[in-house]
């Protein structure tokens, strides 16, 4: 199961996250988010390029997270100097984001840019006719992110009916998200959908807006893995 931690900002905690073995680690380049990356930290490049310090290495069980980049409703080219200075693996997009910017995106940044750069899109569930709106986007993007509607974006705790994915016919895998927390890791193994591929965690897994808990994602992370 992919495990993404969404919402990181400060250095130390992102490398303590790393430390985890978790396979995605998500920036918001959102303005309007209390998790938002306002510019760049130098101390960051002790983590991006390489996933996680070298002084950490031996306790990651060899795995360095991909860096995922969130933008709501962003200019393209914000994108792609996004994704060229902090070494993006991954393109979020989580606003009303056409399908013809996924597939611009990707030909602008692929091979040239980034190489093999990886598209996710995420869509709002409030009502069962949400999940419809992938139809939109399937061949376009590597991977979904079902996510609970709410006047913000993302990070919200707000869990939505997780019933109405029986919806979803497509062929592209998907990530849980919206208010997974501590306590739901039983409910998340119990979970069955041909294309359920993973999930996204943030907000209740931290003690404040970007600073994760590490404790709490550590036991979690070990429930889903039964280890």
């Amino acid at each position: 199961m992919i495990i993404k931690v969404c919402g990181m900002r400060n250095p130390e905690n992102m490398s303590a996250v790393a430390a985890l073995g978790i396979d995605l680690l998500g920036l918001i380049f959102y303005p309007e988010s209390p998790r938002y990356v306002q510019e760049y930290i130098p101390s960051y490049a002790g983590i991006l390029p390489d996933g996680i310090p070298s002084s950490m290495k031996e306790v990651t069980r060899g795995m360095v997270p991909k860096r995922v980049g969130v933008f709501v409703d962003e200019m393209p080219q914000t994108i792609i100097t996004k994704v060229y200075n902090y070494e993006l693996d991954y393109i979020q997009l989580h606003g009303h984001e056409p399908r013809t910017t996924c597939e611009n995106l990707r030909r602008t940044l692929d091979p040239d840019i980034r190489k093999g750069v990886k598209m996710i899109k995420a869509i709002s569930i409030r009502q069962p006719q949400d999940v419809d709106l992938y139809k939109e986007y399937e061949g376009a993007v590597d991977m979904f992110l079902f996510d609970t509607k709410c006047k913000t974006v993302g990070g919200s705790g707000e869990q939505f009916d997780w019933s109405v994915l029986d919806r979803y016919n497509g062929t592209t895998p998907f990530l849980l998200s919206g208010g997974i927390g501590p306590n739901d890791a039983a409910r998340v193994k119990e979970f069955r959908h041909p294309q359920f591929a993973g999930i996204d965690l943030n907000s209740r897994f931290e003690v404040s807006p970007a600073m994760k808990d590490v404790e709490k994602l550590r036991k979690f992370i070990r429930e889903i893995r039964d280890e």
